[in-house]
């Protein structure tokens, strides 16, 4: 096999000089997603919706800005736009650990593994033993609703899916001792 006319191309939304894409950002969980983890968790906020994706009765759209608002005492689901997954994330950890929130629960890209705040946030601490970060990543590709159509788009994305679960200690649970260090004390 011959790569010579093979050229790395990013995503369009990676490289616009407009910045996010709201057609892309604004894609709606589909019920097949959601529903089942509704059904275990008892989702009530959508902490990033849109007037017309909104999981829940009480939720945060673009304009209220959900990385703005408290989510203290709400178990709340989270598609957040994709090119702000970092400052979703971080938000997260905030509400759990210091805000009050219960849990949270986002759908996110697989394929931002190697970025800054997953490598920060979630991969030195998910999944071990009695963490409060655990994932479970998706199989297949998500087909994610339009915004404006509501049924499933033409094209799924050319990436799988993780479901972050953010919960709140029961008991002594927590992130391990070394989590300050490792992040320098700057996760908020």
């Amino acid at each position: 096999m011959s790569l010579t006319r093979f050229k790395a191309r990013n995503h369009p939304q990676q490289v616009a000089e407009g910045g996010p894409d709201d057609d892309i950002d604004d894609r709606a969980t589909p019920p097949e997603v959601f529903a089942p983890l509704n059904a275990i968790h008892g989702f009530t906020l959508d902490a990033a919706a849109s007037a017309v994706n909104a999981k829940c009765p009480i939720h945060f759209t673009k304009e209220v800005d959900g990385l703005k608002q408290p989510w203290g005492g709400a178990i709340v689901w989270c598609n957040p736009p994709f090119s702000n997954c970092g400052g979703f994330v971080q938000k997260a950890l905030y509400e759990v650990l210091i805000g009050g929130c219960q849990k949270v629960v986002m759908l996110l890209p697989a394929n931002r593994c190697e970025q800054e705040w997953w490598q920060r946030y979630i991969e030195p601490f998910r999944d071990y033993e009695n963490s409060i970060i655990k994932t479970e990543f998706l199989s297949g590709r998500t087909r994610f609703l339009s915004l404006r159509e509501q049924e499933p788009a033409d094209n799924r994305p050319p990436f799988g899916c993780v479901i972050l679960t953010i919960e709140r200690p029961r008991r002594q649970r927590s992130l391990p001792p070394d989590f300050a260090e490792n992040n320098q004390g700057e996760l908020f």
